[in-house]
């Protein structure tokens, strides 16, 4: 088993929940300076938004490691990123 793939799966793990939890806390501070009874749906549609946001973050970080063309070309020239 590849080793390196589990490395990075963990990281990425570890990454979300991170950034998880670091939303939550965002979000709650936010949330309070709203009146109390708005407070509860802007958490709610806030946390909801956050999640739908990274996941399609993630979708479109999928989507561009499966690229294999040029992505553009600029005066004919073909330019790539190379990493």
């Amino acid at each position: 088993m590849d080793y390196q793939i589990i490395v990075s799966l963990v990281t990425l793990i570890v990454l979300e929940v991170i950034l998880g939890i670091d939303n939550v806390i965002f979000i709650s501070i936010l949330a309070n300076k709203l009146p109390a009874h708005q407070q509860k749906k802007a958490r709610f549609y806030g946390l909801i938004l956050a999640m739908v946001l990274r996941l399609g973050l993630l979708a479109m970080v999928a989507w561009v490691m499966k690229l294999d063309d040029d992505l553009f070309l600029v005066f004919n020239r073909e330019y790539q990123l190379r990493i």
